[in-house]
């Protein structure tokens, strides 16, 4: 969470961007990414100076000894003017990004492993693209002086501010991009609970959504009590403290991330290095091309503990650029089939997943849509599936999707399901944030999701899933895999929850008459006093 001083800096920055002509808020964002990673290069630099001073040792720099080379850092550009400044941006900064972790040690840069430019991750890979779009002097000049107050300096807040950054998102993209609420996105997590010793990707990671707030999740459930903390506003900020014996694993390889857009792999990076993560591995691939065996082999098939996906629903692929492993499951050029299907093959045995989907995976007629659920009930462990509301992804998209939630391997005996009817927001285009009892289904949804995990791990006999989740008028029921397959393996909760009606009293006809009459007497009686009183 943000201090409400921060949101107001972050919102006049938005507004200087909007004035001095750039609209878009991809573009917005990409801008100021640039901003903050020079800003950021340069704290780097100035820590390894103290460091250095203090134990006397020597160290790689970022930045040439030079006065061209200090002039690229931050602290000794961000005073030019504004004429001085976009030329000195374009000409000299933003390309001196794009070489580093390949730059020699001649020119200041490293490319060494284990070097201060190596923990940037694949950033620099990305800044080879990167250009300044802001024409407006005095807007860059503006956009330097927010950027330079932003509190970079605290690891969860820099973070929130680019969490901020990215909820001003409100177009969609092509392909079906669009962006995962945040809290449908750490409900999923909260489900799934990724552990600090495993490996976990996203394969169409967009802005890094899923990656960032699983770092935020570990945070939160790995802080002791001397390592949370209160601003001003009374949010409260965890450091997670207790995650430093995995930090070099945390660092380098648990978080995966995949897209073949390159913007997004700009904004993923800088979203990952916000929230204190330097080497996540944000690699441009398209998931299911055929390809991937050749570019990505180790991550084709049993390398991940957790994936964690909301894929793009609405695109169609060529089957001569598909993947045949993946067709070898479900022949389709349907991308959401064949993105579960994917995911399947990444997965560890004993892997776990949580993946946004349409309805249509769900009840779909065609032999792919039978035959991938078919997979996942037969060939592995289809755990739940969470029912979500039809308004969840507006103003993007109406479509009603749901949750699968599933393990890689074995077979499923039981599903859980539960009706999401609520998400703690209006469900129209303006997504209003709703309170009061009855407006928000989802904590409920993880704890009995938490609550059928335990029955699982204990090896509970069948009378206490009866028990706890036998009656299917509720939200939370489950059903058994076989009554699954007997229905064509449907998964639609409609087909197996039961309702209950109600039935309706009505009054005899009679009395309904006669209480018309007595009341239009009364009409007419009021009637006549007014034309009285004229």
């Amino acid at each position: 969470m943000l201090t409400g001083q921060i949101r107001n800096n972050v919102d006049k920055l938005w507004e200087k961007f909007w004035v001095g002509g750039i609209t878009n808020p991809l573009t917005v964002i990409e801008q100021i990414s640039y901003l903050m990673f020079a800003r950021m290069l340069d704290m780097q630099e100035e820590v390894a100076e103290r460091k250095a001073a203090r134990t006397g040792k020597a160290f790689e720099r970022l930045f040439p000894q030079t006065p061209e080379g200090q002039l690229l850092r931050w602290k000794n550009f961000k005073n030019l003017s504004g004429k001085e400044l976009h030329k000195h941006l374009k000409d000299d900064v933003y390309p001196y990004f794009a070489k580093l972790g390949q730059v020699s040690e001649e020119q200041g840069g490293l490319a060494e492993e284990g070097t201060t430019v190596k923990a940037l991750g694949n950033i620099g890979e990305y800044m080879q693209d990167a250009d300044l779009e802001i024409k407006n002097e005095s807007v860059l000049v503006s956009a330097i002086e927010m950027v330079d107050e932003l509190p970079l300096t605290q690891s969860d807040v820099k973070g929130d501010i680019y969490e901020y950054l990215l909820s001003k998102l409100t177009t969609a993209g092509i392909n079906g991009q669009f962006r995962t609420p945040r809290h449908i996105i750490d409900s999923m997590v909260a489900m799934v609970d990724p552990q600090p010793n495993e490996k976990i990707c996203d394969p169409a990671c967009g802005t890094a959504g899923f990656l960032a707030r699983s770092m935020e999740y570990l945070s939160r459930v790995h802080s002791s009590e001397a390592g949370i903390f209160e601003d001003e506003d009374g949010n409260k900020h965890y450091t997670g403290d207790l995650l430093e014996p995995y930090r070099e694993h945390i660092n380098t390889e648990m978080f995966w991330g995949f897209d073949f857009d390159t913007t997004m792999l700009r904004v993923s990076s800088m979203n990952m290095t916000l929230h204190g993560v330097n080497g996540a591995n944000i690699l441009y691939q398209d998931s299911l091309n055929k390809s991937i065996k050749e570019n990505f082999p180790k991550q084709e098939e049993n390398f991940f503990d957790v994936i964690l996906a909301n894929p793009p629903f609405k695109g169609t692929l060529d089957e001569t650029n598909t993947n045949p492993a993946l067709l070898g499951v479900v022949k389709t050029k349907k991308t959401e089939l064949l993105f579960v299907t994917s995911i399947l093959r990444q997965l560890k045995l004993g892997g776990r997943a949580a993946v946004v989907v349409p309805d249509g995976v769900l009840f779909g007629s065609s032999k792919a849509h039978q035959q991938l659920r078919q997979e996942l009930l037969e060939n592995n462990q289809l755990e739940g599936i969470v029912s979500l509301p039809s308004g969840v992804f507006k103003p993007y998209a109406g479509v009603s999707t749901a949750i699968l939630l599933f393990t890689k391997g074995g077979n499923t005996e039981r599903v859980w399901f539960y009706d999401v009817q609520a998400d703690g927001y209006s469900l129209d285009d303006k997504r209003t944030e709703l309170k009061g009892e009855g407006s928000n289904d989802l904590p409920d949804a993880i704890a009995k999701w938490k609550q059928y995990r335990k029955l699982i791990e204990s090896n509970a006999s069948a009378e206490a899933y009866n028990e706890a989740f036998g009656d299917k008028t509720q939200k939370a029921f489950v059903v058994d895999a076989k009554d699954i397959i007997a229905n064509k393996f449907d998964l639609s909760i409609n087909r197996y929850k039961e309702v209950v009606y109600e039935q309706e009293e009505h009054e005899d006809p009679k009395v309904i008459l006669k209480k018309l009459k007595s009341l239009e007497k009364e009409i007419m009686a009021d009637l006549d006093e007014l034309e009285g009183m004229l």
